[in-house]
């Protein structure tokens, strides 16, 4: 995987149990981005950690 960013997106189908996506719902308002924003935001943050723990 390159380091230029990516413009593309990947489409997926998420099943999420109706309290997940509340708690979803209220984080990614309180953060001011779509539910789809914050899933996005998450999971770029966990593989960015992971990256970080796999170097160190």
């Amino acid at each position: 995987m390159t380091k230029e960013k990516d413009d593309s997106k990947k489409q997926i189908l998420l099943r999420l149990s109706d309290s997940l996506w509340r708690e979803l719902a209220v984080w990614a308002e309180n953060d001011f981005r779509s539910i789809n924003g914050q899933i996005e935001y998450l999971l770029s943050e966990c593989v960015k950690k992971r990256k970080k723990e796999k170097s160190d």
